[in-house]
């Protein structure tokens, strides 16, 4: 049957019988990429959509192997956050794993309110493309930058949903791996939106471990430092290190030298400065515990961080469904509207972003295989959430 699809494509009436789709869209999330071959898709984009289907309007970010623009489809004027990733700075690291796990982990993302939303991904022979929930509130870093810290409530309040987010992700058994500033956004309204799925390890059952060392550098867990056997506590650490820095305007172990903070994190005692509550004082003794068997989450997970006294104030259905209004606002005028993005970005030419570049195609043509399967279009009720 598979063979008959890849090979053949839909019959002439354009689209398979509603069964045949129902048994792709089924097969899709095991083996990435029957979607793909079938060529259809609830809101028929995907495998045939094409960077020419969208004016790229600006530059909102940018990574280790791409940028990403704000962009508006032509068929339907809605804007989108492009990612767009080089195959050959990908495949010079060998990272094209981390990039089909993120790809994987953004299929599983469609259900939660605080997680970024992958409308489709498709590629040509140089790059890839993630089309995005486009989410212009700004990020956390941006906002901590600006105002160095915040008060208790509305560090609860994004620490919160974060921590709603981190627990979805490990019900997946999915570990994030890089929870830091940068990677929270929030939206319009003034939520957060968790973002940047490159380093996710997926397949984590709650007792299993890993050991790749991977993350950046200030959020880093000890038993990462160590290269020991780690687990899903470390990103109960990580968001141990954001709310800290949260509260006091720094990373918890912060040193300019690289060399001494990655001691500072092993050896060095928390150091919790000023009046904050003894709630607060609390869980970063816990979330930040260096041992982590003794951590807060090691033994529930998610639960105990949701019944920890310092989230007492949180009503987490309300918070789930964002019946809680947004200690912070970031009254953005419509999608137009780049105040809350970095000058560094905006500022910079699109063209030099999307444009085709021959040096590239060669080095990549016979690298096709390496994303056999990116390609994603998704089914209406996959995005009922966003409708």
């Amino acid at each position: 049957f598979l063979c008959t699809v890849s090979r053949n494509g839909p019959p002439s009436g354009g689209t398979y019988p509603a069964r045949c789709q129902k048994i792709c869209s089924t097969l899709t999330g095991e083996l990435g990429g029957v979607g793909d071959w079938c060529g259809w898709g609830g809101r028929g984009v995907g495998i045939n959509a094409k960077p020419t289907d969208f004016d790229f309007l600006k530059v909102i970010g940018k990574g280790s192997f791409g940028k990403v623009l704000l962009a508006k489809r032509k068929s339907d004027g809605m804007s989108y956050a492009v990612k767009v990733l080089q195959k050959k700075s990908i495949l010079k690291k060998k990272e094209q794993t981390h990039i089909m796990a993120e790809r994987n982990v953004l299929l599983k993302n469609v259900k939660h309110p605080f997680l970024v939303g992958l409308h489709y991904s498709f590629q040509t022979s140089e790059k890839l493309y993630f089309v995005l929930d486009y989410v212009n509130g700004g990020e956390l870093f941006f906002h901590l930058q600006r105002e160095r810290c915040f008060r208790e409530p509305r560090a609860r309040f994004y620490a919160a949903e974060v921590a709603s987010a981190v627990g979805y992700l490990h019900s997946l058994n999915i570990i994030y791996r890089d929870l830091k500033p940068e990677n929270i956004l929030l939206d319009c309204q003034g939520h957060i939106v968790l973002t940047d799925f490159g380093l996710c390890k997926e397949g984590m059952e709650p007792e299993e471990t890993t050991s790749t060392f991977c993350g950046t550098p200030e959020y880093l867990a000890p038993e990462v430092l160590r290269k020991q056997p780690y687990d899903r506590t470390v990103d109960w650490w990580c968001l141990g290190a954001v709310l800290y820095e949260m509260l006091f305007g720094l990373p918890p172990f912060y040193s300019r030298d690289v060399s001494q903070m990655y001691d500072n994190i092993l050896h060095k005692p928390l150091q919790i400065q000023g009046t904050k509550t003894m709630a607060a004082c609390d869980i970063l003794q816990g979330l930040l515990h260096k041992d982590q068997k003794r951590r807060l989450g090691a033994k529930m997970d998610f639960l105990e961080i949701k019944n920890h006294v310092f989230f007492s104030p949180i009503n987490w259905d309300d918070l789930y469904h964002k019946r809680i209004t947004p200690p912070f606002n970031p009254n953005v005028s419509g999608p137009a509207d780049l105040r809350h993005f970095d000058p560094e970005f905006t500022q910079e030419a699109v063209s030099n972003s999307i444009t085709r570049t021959p040096d590239l195609a060669a080095s990549c043509s016979s690298a096709s295989d390496a994303f056999l399967g990116f390609s994603y279009a998704p089914t209406d009720e996959d995005f009922q959430v966003f409708k």
